[in-house]
């Protein structure tokens, strides 16, 4: 690790109320973490492969106790990889290098991006399964959502009409969507999901088990029309399973854990679903996020990346017929991102995170 005092931070730290009340009073340490969310956002999770290294592979590990990580899309995706093994940089290493070298096709259909993830899923775990369901301390939380009305259909006027009424509804209230879709709760079945009283939505939690796995995986990262939907998650209620980022894209739950919430994010906002992104006054529930420290790039970081910005999925429409490029500016955005996980090392063991805490 080298020191990072020169430079522009690379990191964006916010912390809720009770989060920042708890570190003045005692430095942040491993053994505060219990719970770990991690957010919907396809591609950005490469972008900060590096600090997902450093917190799992260095930092965590120095107080080896009970953690939940849950996740939805992507965010399921990177646990999975971390808890499928004992050595999390390489899995995470293997996540980020497999996600990079998928090519597909111009007007490529959405079952056979399902195909492909499938494929994806079996190489990243293959073999790892009873490895992350045994984990001497990791609890996965898979979050999906089982799909309601049209929602259910993958032709694709029926689906894209439920989308456009989902998203009319949504802009009323967050509430109506509970007409569109359920949420799920795909859990290690040692211990409950580390959520507490999910009245929001219609919800249901269904144990983790070696035939779930990788179906609620698939699930959680389905998005609408990109992809085709789950049916038939084994364990839980009959239905057509899709992105878990629809209802929780940055995963503003009610959490239930005695310390803090570490965050590592792609960006410094919590947004509660997928249909909020263009919504700019719906944020995440202050009193939800008062046990968060969040830790994300900064713009300054941001700028100096390959096309200034982390990866996303756009890329693969802005690279068409370059996938060499593509490739070449996402393995850029992922070498930068060991700055991420050196700076975080830094302040947690200076102890000069608290001087570069603002509020969330």
């Amino acid at each position: 690790m080298t020191a990072i005092h020169s430079r522009k931070p690379a990191l964006t730290i916010r912390a809720g109320r009770r989060a920042l009340q708890r570190l003045q009073q005692k430095p942040l340490g491993p053994e505060d973490v219990h719970v770990i969310p991690g957010a919907a956002g396809g591609p950005k999770a490469l972008g900060i492969s590096g600090l997902d290294k450093a917190i799992f592979g260095d930092w965590l590990p120095q107080v080896a106790q009970e953690r939940a990580l849950i996740g939805s899309s992507i965010g399921s995706w990177r646990f999975a990889a971390i808890a499928s093994s004992d050595d999390p940089k390489a899995q995470l290493a293997r996540l980020a290098e497999l996600y990079t070298s998928q090519r597909f096709a111009k007007g490529v259909s959405a079952a056979e991006i399902s195909r492909k993830s499938i494929l994806f899923l079996e190489e990243l775990l293959g073999g790892r399964e009873d490895y992350l369901l045994s984990h001497p301390w990791y609890r996965l939380s898979i979050v999906v959502v089982r799909s309601l009305g049209l929602l259910q259909h993958d032709t694709r006027g029926r689906l894209s009409l439920g989308l456009m009424r989902a998203i009319s509804a949504n802009m009323v209230s967050r509430r109506h969507l509970g007409r569109f879709m359920e949420r799920g709760i795909v859990h290690d079945a040692r211990s409950r999901a580390p959520v507490s009283s999910l009245v929001d939505f219609p919800s249901h939690e269904v144990p983790l088990s070696r035939d779930n796995l990788l179906p609620a995986l698939l699930a959680s990262a389905s998005i609408p029309l990109v992809m085709s939907g789950v049916r038939n998650i084994p364990g839980a209620p009959e239905g057509v399973y899709r992105d878990g980022g629809l209802l929780d894209y940055h995963l503003d739950l009610p959490y239930q854990q005695p310390g803090v919430i570490l965050y590592p994010h792609f960006t410094d906002r919590v947004v509660p679903g997928w249909f909020d992104k263009t919504l700019p006054w719906r944020r995440g529930d202050a009193s939800r996020l008062q046990d968060v420290v969040l830790v994300s790039p900064s713009p300054d970081y941001l700028a100096t990346l390959p096309d200034r910005k982390l990866p996303d999925r756009k890329d693969f429409e802005k690279y068409v017929g370059d996938d060499a490029g593509r490739e070449r500016a996402w393995r850029g955005a992922i070498a930068e991102s060991d700055r991420l996980g050196d700076e975080f090392l830094e302040l947690v063991e200076s102890g000069r995170l608290l001087d570069r805490i603002q509020p969330l």
